[in-house]
């Protein structure tokens, strides 16, 4: 697997920042793929003269395998497989981390995984065609490599597919310590942090490196959110001149787990992730202050706002705009939980080959949920389409789409009620037939549920007026019942939840600040 002469180049000019030995120590074994590591790792230390690559003369293993290693010790990284596809940058981030290069996790969150016992071994189970594994393989191995004696190793499904089926494995990244899975699925940096803790618990002698209670600082505009809605308010408020600062979980929001993007006006066609770094690049080309890997706790209304961080930070700002967004709905039904990653999925693009030659069902008939069951038709041997109303909600050129597949089905009028499972997988899903008002079992060997979005509006309850959806309400400005306070997106009541009008709400609800903020000041 031989890297091409632009893409080397590219490294070239990534790596130039490198000014210590990365070792890349591969092991020995006989896999017929064991050639095409070598030629990779081979071109990818070609790129640097501080990138190193040497065998392990004492080690074997059934699958191509390494590790990194520097100042003469391992990091705790292994990749075993090639990692090619989406986790080829998970290596080239992997290398420049290692030397302290890069974007690195701030102090907040060093400090947290500091906190954490010692001795922590995980196993990540990805595939190469996850969109979603990437960030969960590049947050942990950041933790390893400031923890000091966690262990992270990235396995390829496609290589151990027995090790898949002993640990009931049906979606990806999967998690694993001590032969047991603890997560699997999409999680964000703190949500996995706090999945750390939960698991192997904290050591609580350990003393931080920096106060807790830290002040962040005033601003002009506070903005709470980094998706589309978020980097348009970000951008839109720091050209008028203004101090802004962003509070946000990731740069993108969930537009990092859309595939394919065709509806966003002037550019063909995109991906997720693609756009995500495209909003964090804009963003960074201002004077823009970005805290990650952060949640807000309270906000408190007064004149000048004051916010609370879960992290025990806090700042103050003139204007806040809340840009977080929503997340996938979920089910709320019995046996979701417990089968996560064992036959309940929410990320067809990601689980979806674990179920070739298999039957599944999607639950949602709006758009999502046709453009989930139309890509696992390609993959599937069966996909049928359970749906809660009478008809699709989807536009009709995916229903048609939909409908002319072979291999497709539709149920509407049915409410799910339980996911039923043998204790390692999903196997049936019981639902009621609304116009029979009877009970019913749908054979299926895995479920993926796309019923919609819940808005990200939980810190502002009791804080400022919304829908019985949990949508903040705005007016034709972008302003909630709070002076002072604005919101845009898909966590607003605005009809139609779609990147380009994010987007443009952002920039309406900056403007709206703005305009606000010379009118008060003009009064005095």
């Amino acid at each position: 697997m031989s890297l091409d002469s632009s893409l080397k180049e590219q490294l070239s000019s990534v790596f130039a920042v490198l000014d210590k030995n990365v070792e890349l120590v591969y092991e020995n074994s006989s896999h017929e793929d064991q050639n095409d590591l070598i030629e990779m790792l081979r071109d990818v230390a070609s790129t640097s003269s501080h990138i190193v690559l040497r065998k392990n003369e004492n080690g074997t293993s059934p699958m191509p395998q390494f590790h990194l290693e520097y100042e003469g010790k391992h990091t705790g990284i292994t990749f075993k497989g090639i990692p090619g596809g989406h986790e080829f940058t998970s290596l080239i981030l992997a290398i420049l981390n290692t030397n302290r290069k890069g974007k690195l996790i701030d102090s907040v969150i060093v400090d947290r995984v500091k906190r954490l016992n010692k001795n922590i071994k995980i196993q990540t189970y990805i595939s190469l065609t996850c969109e979603n594994c990437p960030e969960v393989v590049q947050a942990l191995n950041q933790m390893a490599l400031v923890h000091g004696s966690m262990s992270h190793e990235i396995i390829d499904g496609g290589y151990v597919q027995d090790d898949i089926q002993k640990l009931g494995i049906q979606g990806v990244p999967s998690l694993v310590t001590n032969s047991k899975m603890f997560h699997s699925g999409r999680i964000s940096v703190l949500d996995l942090l706090t999945k750390l803790e939960a698991t192997f618990g904290v050591d609580e002698n350990t003393t931080p490196s920096e106060p807790v209670n830290k002040n962040l600082g005033h601003f002009d505009v506070l903005v709470i959110g980094g998706g589309p809605a978020g980097a348009s308010a970000a951008i839109y408020s720091v050209r008028k001149g203004l101090s802004v600062a962003m509070i946000t979980e990731k740069i993108g929001g969930q537009v990092q787990e859309t595939k394919g993007i065709e509806n966003l006006i002037s550019v063909t066609y995109t991906e997720g992730p693609q756009l995500a770094a495209q909003l964090n690049q804009h963003v960074a080309s201002y004077p823009i202050r970005v805290f990650e890997n952060r949640r807000v706790k309270k906000v408190h209304t007064e004149k000048v706002k004051a916010i609370e961080l879960e992290s025990g930070e806090h700042l103050t700002a003139d204007s806040i705009i809340v840009t977080t967004g929503a997340k996938w709905r979920e089910l709320g039904v019995e046996g979701e939980k417990e089968y996560l990653g064992r036959g309940v999925a929410y990320c067809p693009h990601c689980d979806g080959p674990f179920y070739k030659g298999k039957k599944v069902a999607v639950i949602g008939g709006g758009n999502s949920g046709v453009e989930a069951a139309i890509d696992l038709a390609g993959i599937v041997r069966e996909v049928v389409l359970v749906e809660y109303n009478d008809s699709l909600k989807a536009d009709q050129i995916l229903v048609d789409k939909l409908k002319s597949m072979p291999n497709t089905s539709i149920i509407t009028n049915a409410r799910t009620e339980k996911l039923i499972g043998d204790g390692q997988k999903v196997n049936q899903i019981e639902y009621t037939d609304r116009s029979l008002n009877k009970l019913e079992k749908l054979d299926v060997d895995g479920v993926f549920v796309q019923i919609g979005l819940v808005p990200n509006s939980q810190f502002l309850k009791d804080t400022v007026n919304m829908s019985k959806f949990g949508e903040i309400i705005v007016d034709e400005k972008c302003r909630t019942s709070i002076p002072g306070i604005y919101a845009a997106g898909d966590v607003t009541t605005t009809p139609y939840k779609q990147i380009v009008i994010a987007m443009g709400e952002g920039a309406k609800a900056a403007l709206a600040a703005f305009e606000d903020r010379i009118y008060q000041n003009a009064a005095h």
